[in-house]
């Protein structure tokens, strides 16, 4: 084995072993001081649960890196942005705080990367003919990039080990090809992703149905932000020469984060159409219509990894078909899947009433 691949192995073996050894004493903790999240209306679960284990995967996530990789390259600002919404979200799940609050966390994180680091989009690589983006544009489309990545994740945090399963998913992707394509200048980001992967995987060993622990906000708006400064990585890196995707780069990352955006611009059109927030929580997510079809937790949680895992492929194969063939193709299935949960979602409210 290299020296990377033991550096690599290492730190995703300590992240692993620091969350899998930390979550039974949040698990006590939670209990002990009655930390726990209490069902409701809008959740699936029905009994007393710690929302406590972002606090695991932070550990595991956080000690690795700074143990084993080179904090170069926007890695310091990555960890100093993660350490802003580890305490937002640590707060939400002990006391609960408002939008505007979070919202407030989420600026200042993305404003460490992407000021001080200058992790930012610099072209749409001719998605509608555009290519540079003006200094301003690209700081302002960028921030709407992570901060709708951000929560986008935490949305997707509804049964028991769904967004630990996407972000396994999106994560390994991106940390594959930041391994083979990256070099020097992207490749720190491999350490990213493998040292996410272990602590996630550490902690999804007590969050699957049924979980001891959820995520919370913790976690959620942590992984949230790697995601979305990896994905910002993974398309500047189409724009070197020599990178499998080149211009289609933003279309396959659409790809990759399809689950996630998907359910997110649905369940906000839906509440806009009907007259409410689009912050409005309600059980309108696609898992909840999935659940509605008579699926259990674990299978769904497995059908939406599996249509994660077709589109990836898709995106991936059909690279070539460029950014407007691709981004036109995941707007279709977009279209067809939203239509077919609507007019399920209406059967089975006749087939209610008629009962």
């Amino acid at each position: 084995m290299t020296p990377l691949g033991i550096q690599l192995s290492l730190s995703f073996l300590w992240a692993f072993l620091v969350a899998l050894f930390a979550v039974p004493s949040i698990i006590y903790i939670a209990h002990l001081k009655n930390m726990l999240d209490t069902p409701n209306v809008r959740t699936v679960h029905e009994s007393l649960t710690p929302r406590l284990g972002g606090v695991a995967v932070f550990a595991g996530f956080m000690s690795a890196l700074t143990i084993f990789a080179d904090l170069g390259n926007g890695i310091q600002q990555l960890l100093a942005g993660c350490i802003v919404l580890f305490f937002v979200g640590l707060k939400d799940d002990l006391v609960s705080i408002s939008v505007s609050k979070k919202f407030v966390g989420q600026l200042l994180a993305t404003g460490i990367v992407m000021i001080m680091a200058d992790v930012r989009l610099t072209s749409f690589q001719g998605i509608l003919g555009i290519h540079e983006l003006p200094v301003g544009i690209s700081y302002a489309f960028t921030f709407l990039v992570i901060v709708g990545i951000t929560n986008a994740i935490n949305l997707i945090d509804g049964l028991d080990g769904l967004a630990g399963s996407i972000v396994l998913i999106i994560v390994s992707t991106f940390g594959y090809y930041f391994m083979r394509y990256g070099g020097p200048s992207y490749g720190n980001y491999v350490f990213v992703s493998v040292c996410l992967i272990g602590g996630m995987l550490g902690f999804l060993r007590y969050n699957f149905h049924r979980a001891t622990i959820f995520m919370g906000d913790t976690g959620s708006l942590v992984c949230g932000f790697i995601v979305s400064v990896l994905t910002i990585q993974f398309i500047e890196m189409g724009l070197k020469v020599g990178q499998p995707f080149a211009s289609s780069a933003p279309a396959v990352a659409a790809g990759i984060l399809f689950v996630p955006l998907f359910d997110t611009l649905r369940v906000f059109i839906v509440r806009m159409m009907a007259g409410r927030s689009p912050f409005a929580p309600d059980k309108n997510h696609v898992h909840h219509r999935i659940l509605a079809m008579g699926f259990q937790q674990i299978s769904t949680v497995m059908l939406l990894g599996l249509l994660n895992l077709v589109v990836i492929l898709f995106v991936i194969n059909f690279a070539d078909l460029g950014n407007t063939v691709l981004i036109g193709a995941l707007v279709g299935f977009s279209l067809l899947l939203s239509v077919f949960l609507g007019v399920y979602r209406s059967r089975s409210a006749e087939q209610r009433v008629a009962s």
